[in-house]
């Protein structure tokens, strides 16, 4: 087949699956870390990372030994460039070369009602300088220190962007624009203001506040997922990870988690704008909730009873993850191939299924590369409808 015929065909398969049709065959969507990838080119990590010139054939090696129906390779968001040029303490390098997301704190809990009352301006004046040494200066240095890392950030994404649009020409990939990148109002809370110990604690000492807070973040959430997405489309998928609420109990969750996320996932659906959540750790819990969200959103679960949420979300929404990740490594190959029809046979009837992993592999000693080639062609070859 012709390069352009098979990139139109596995382009409908996931028109099909947006737009609510059973499509000829299961999509499959996943990919590897851009870290794995280095390390499969056979590259040094740390060095990789800062070389714009090994970029293709990263992207080329890697995509022309494993199949995928979008480009199995995922873009880095985390190059070092620009996060070292601003002093990063929440995104930083380890000694391996995996860039790491440590524990911070850039909030006191003394400031919640001045963050309640103008929280970009506590964001950009007061919180950034502290997480982003870089910041901390006068306000000339500050700005021209924020003006070179943005436009190493913007060189550096230019660079992938462009590799990745011609390595989706050169193996016909389709293509699935995502426009928009944001957190559930408390998960934001947690990640970057408070941090996870810090919510935790807020949570029993000064709910009101932790409430109040989240009200003041949502309108920003929206404002990234949707406001600056001059041309919405169920095509174009906002992103949402969602992290802290297997932590809470039903009643934290339902007072602190839920209200502000439903209304940006509405604000979306509203706007016309795709939805594509991960759904980190074990949501079973609170999946009649999920149900519940409006639209057809992309759910990539993490863990969960496939059948129960097949059951629970009833063709409404379209399920992908729950394939456990550690089999690739720890597994025979036939013991990987069994769990793919296992799983295809609990989720795939009826359509509204995309095969994936529970999460991405970000380190080529996270799988067995030869296992993952298996899976992936099984599902190729016997995931038609």
């Amino acid at each position: 087949m012709e390069v352009k015929e098979l990139q139109k065909e596995r382009q409908q398969l996931f028109t099909d699956l947006y737009e609510g049709r059973v499509p000829k065959r299961i999509p499959i969507a996943y990919n590897v870390g851009w870290e794995l990838a280095i390390r499969f080119a056979g590259y040094d990590l740390k060095q990789a990372q800062w070389d714009k010139d090994v970029v293709y054939d990263v992207y080329d090696k890697t995509c022309s030994e494993l199949y995928g129906d979008l480009t199995p390779v995922a873009m880095t968001l985390r190059n070092p460039m620009h996060y070292q040029m601003l002093g990063a303490k929440g995104i930083v390098m380890s000694s391996s070369g995996q860039m790491q997301h440590p524990e911070v704190m850039s909030m006191n809990p003394e400031e919640y009602d001045e963050f309640i009352q103008d929280p970009y301006k506590m964001m950009v004046e007061r919180f950034m300088p502290r997480i982003y040494s870089a910041l901390d200066a006068d306000p000339g240095q500050r700005a021209m220190n924020l003006a070179k890392a943005f436009k190493a950030y913007h060189d550096e994404f230019a660079v992938y962007a462009g590799t990745a649009g011609k390595i989706a020409e050169k193996y016909g990939y389709a293509v699935i624009p995502t426009h928009g990148f944001a957190e559930a109002p408390f998960d934001f809370l947690a990640d970057f203001l408070r941090s996870f110990s810090g919510a935790s604690i807020d949570m029993r000492r000064r709910p009101e506040q932790v409430v109040e807070a989240c009200e003041a973040i949502t309108p920003h959430m929206i404002k990234l997922l949707v406001d600056m997405n001059p041309n919405p489309s169920i095509h174009k998928k906002g992103f949402i990870p969602l992290h802290m609420a297997p932590y809470l109990n039903p009643k934290q969750f339902e007072k602190f988690y839920w209200p502000t996320f439903e209304k940006v996932i509405k604000a979306m659906v509203e706007a016309g704008q795709g939805v594509d959540l991960f759904v980190e750790q074990d949501w079973m819990r609170y999946i009649d909730y999920l149900a519940d969200l409006p639209g057809r959103i992309r759910m990539r679960f993490e863990y969960g009873d496939p059948k129960v949420i097949k059951e629970k979300l009833k063709g409404k929404h379209i399920i992908s993850g729950l394939y456990p990740l550690t089999m690739l490594k720890n597994s025979s190959k036939q013991q990987c191939i069994d769990k793919a029809k296992e799983l295809m046979d609990e989720v795939a009837p009826g359509g509204g299924y995309m095969f994936e992993f529970d999460k991405s592999p970000l380190s080529i000693d996270d799988v067995n590369i030869e296992n993952l080639k298996a899976v992936v062609e099984y599902v190729r070859d016997h995931g038609k409808y």
